[in-house]
């Protein structure tokens, strides 16, 4: 078993700064932030992430100030690299930019350095094809916001060592995270796989009328969504029984939506120029304090979910 003590995170952007805090969050791991240029404020994002969770008891000023201490920054591939026991990229969707990312990073570090991708959807057997040593790299999917949600979905890709899957998953435990074994390389892993099957549905029931967004997103909220932070749908079968699951979806698969196409009344929308919250209006109007009011409930829901698991 590896001995990881230096973690690279390569990219400054939303999810770096995010995934960086965590790491950082652990006082034997240091942590080298790969960035373009040395700011004055490069520890504003980190430092605002720690201030609103210390503002509702989710951490302390030590905690900060432990954080921070443990984070430093550097421009330079090479210097960010060289030493790392555990790299993760954080970088654009763009196969051939992480390719060669991978690519360049092995000319610096040691052959034991676990390579690791934060891709959301990107097959991780084709981002090490470029690479010598493919066993070492794995996908580390971490949901957004990266430093408050607890899954992150470790993926096998065809090349993938078993070592390599066993060492991410024991670091990503020490962080305080929720890893996930992905026993294949396939489109959106595990839960975006279930995510969207849920979304095609919703999206095709305010298509065709059944009901309206709204009403649909109040049948998640007050229905089924109470159940899923201690229910997962496997075990909710079990609970009731498996000939009822086996007899309810006899009777129901047949008038789902299974489309392979995304929703036509997507397109529309677009078209329309109705992107969501960028435009104020999507499935539904938006104001900029109705906007505000749900990025704060949301951030304050999972950071209050991190206290109270953190106790």
């Amino acid at each position: 078993m590896r001995t990881i003590k230096n973690v690279t995170v390569i990219g400054a952007g939303l999810m770096g700064n995010a995934l960086a805090q965590v790491f950082a969050s652990s006082p034997d791991i240091s942590v080298i932030l790969r960035t373009r240029q040395l700011t004055e404020d490069r520890y504003a994002p980190i430092e605002k992430n720690l201030d609103i969770m210390i503002a509702r008891g989710a951490a302390t000023e030590a905690e900060k100030k432990a954080i921070l201490a443990n984070i430093s920054f550097e421009t330079d591939l090479k210097k960010a690299t060289e030493n790392a026991d555990f790299v993760i990229e954080c970088w654009p969707e763009v196969m051939e930019t992480k390719q060669n990312l991978f690519q360049e990073i092995e000319g610096y570090c040691s052959e034991d350095t676990i390579l690791a991708t934060n891709t959301s959807v990107m097959s991780i057997t084709e981002i090490s094809e470029k690479c010598k040593h493919k066993a070492r790299v794995v996908g580390a999917h971490f949901w957004n916001p990266g430093h408050l949600i607890p899954l992150v979905e470790v993926v096998k890709s065809k090349y993938t060592s078993e070592d390599v899957m066993q060492d991410t998953i024991t670091l990503l435990k020490k962080v305080g995270k929720h890893p996930i074994y992905c026993k294949k390389d396939v489109p959106g892993f595990v839960a975006n796989r279930i995510q969207h099957a849920v979304w095609r549905e919703a999206f095709s029931m305010v298509e065709n009328g059944i009901a309206d967004a709204a009403t649909v997103d109040e049948a998640i909220r007050f229905g089924p969504g109470l159940r899923w932070p201690i229910l997962g749908p496997m075990e909710n079968a079990d609970m009731t029984g498996l000939p009822l699951a086996y007899n309810i979806h006899s009777y129901i698969f047949p008038y789902l939506e299974d489309t392979h196409e995304p929703s036509p009344l997507l397109q529309e929308m677009i078209d329309r120029g109705e992107l969501g919250f960028k435009t104020g209006k999507g499935f539904q109007d938006w104001t900029p304090e109705q906007i505000e009011a749900s990025n704060t409930r949301l951030r304050e829901y999972l950071i209050d979910y991190h206290a109270r698991n953190k106790k």
